[in-house]
């Protein structure tokens, strides 16, 4: 009973079980679905340079090998109504790179491997349905009947969280309207795309919806913002996405097609990210649920999945209880700056989108309404350390 139980092996799973065995406690990895399980779709797309920190910290050369398989761009540029109004590139920077881009498929692969040689005990085809806590232990409960019993567990099993709904603690917050469609498109050898993300800001190949480029490794994701009243099937399937495709990004990738996905804004925080006992420690989408502006999601999942090791470690209801408030805190201040950036994407008011018109028109003489037209879509990010339990 020693051991630890992690639900999930998503990439906070991976990492909550990494962080716990540098801590030199014996994991065991609970997971659903079958270890031959295919996970398409990018996903989560950029680990940035915090989270590489805190991975290397985890497994010392795990950060190395992200970033030489993941992609870095210097190059970022802003179009508005098919006019660019912003562009920079920025020089390389030593050490680890600002972030690395990479389908979150490749990030789970190199965290399991990392895991395996580590030590971690996978248990797939466990389908968690059950959790009871006490003062001094936790049970799971799988559908198949099977029990495990724990001195702690951390819920890593994503926003339709078991042990979250069997602790009966509550998400809060809201979604917003309208969706977003996601495709996955590979690289046409011998003819990329430039290594730059591209935001354009109502596009006239796509009736002024707005759409962002952004690579990764061997190809590059295309995100769609479409109207309150569109419909899903119009943009939102393969064949509807070959359709518009060529007018974004020019012929030939239509049948190149990887993955196509739609999604809405969330913006939903657990009232506690831990049971009345402090024995189940909630991490990633169990604990909270953020639109992908800004790279919150799994970024600040990994920081979740240390800080929740830590207080394992520690082994006291001070330290679990210490891991509850701080990572509680970073997640509303995750969900607020995704609402300014929501705000910012999908106006209400008159008013902010008479400041893009605005902002754009005077980009060419004003720098810095070019520069706000390029940062707003991905709201604040400053905060305290991640250690501290701010952005990330």
């Amino acid at each position: 009973m020693n051991e630890v139980l992690v639900v999930g092996a998503g990439p906070v799973g991976l990492s909550a079980a990494l962080a716990l065995r540098a801590r030199g406690l014996p994991v065991v990895l609970l997971e659903a679905d079958p270890e031959d399980r295919e996970r398409p779709g990018s996903r989560a797309l950029f680990v940035h340079r915090e989270t590489l920190r805190l991975l290397d910290g985890m497994r010392p050369g795990l950060a190395d090998e992200i970033t030489a398989y993941g992609r870095t761009w210097q190059t970022r540029r802003t179009v508005y109504r098919g006019r660019e109004v912003y562009s920079r590139t920025h020089p390389p920077s030593p050490g680890l790179p600002p972030f690395t881009s990479l389908r979150q498929v490749d990030t789970e692969r190199f965290l399991r491997a990392a895991c395996e040689r580590a030590g971690v005990e996978f248990v797939w085809d466990a389908r968690v349905t059950d959790v009871r806590s006490t003062a001094a232990e936790v049970h799971l409960t799988a559908e198949d009947g099977r029990v495990w019993t724990a001195g702690y567990a951390v819920a890593a099993d994503g926003a339709r969280s078991a042990l979250r709904r069997g602790l009966d603690i509550a998400m809060e917050g809201s979604h917003g309207e309208g969706f977003h469609v996601v495709v996955d498109i590979a690289d046409i050898p011998g003819a990329e795309l430039p290594l730059e993300r591209v935001f354009h800001y109502e596009h006239p190949g796509v009736g002024g919806r707005s759409v962002m480029r952004v690579p990764f490794t061997g190809g590059f994701q295309i995100d769609l913002q479409c109207r309150d009243d569109d419909r899903q099937e119009a943009y939102g399937s393969p064949e509807a996405a070959r359709r518009w495709l060529p007018s974004v990004v020019g012929d030939g990738y239509a049948e190149r097609i990887l993955w196509v996905s739609t999604y809405r804004f969330l913006r939903k925080v657990a009232a506690s990210f831990t049971d009345p006992h402090g024995r189940v420690l909630l991490v990633g989408e169990a604990a909270h649920l953020f639109p992908p502006f800004g790279a919150r999601g799994m970024n600040s999942g990994i920081a979740d999945a240390a800080a929740a090791a830590k207080a394992v470690a520690a082994g006291t209801a001070e330290a679990v209880a210490d891991f509850a408030d701080v990572r509680r805190a970073a997640a509303l201040f995750n969900s607020a700056a995704a609402g300014e950036a929501l705000d910012h994407l999908r106006p209400r008011r008159r008013i902010v989108r008479a400041r893009q018109r605005a902002a754009a028109a005077l980009a060419p003489v004003l720098p810095w309404c070019g520069s706000w037209l390029e940062h707003a879509p991905y709201g604040p990010r400053g905060g305290a350390p991640v250690a501290a339990g701010g952005t990330y």
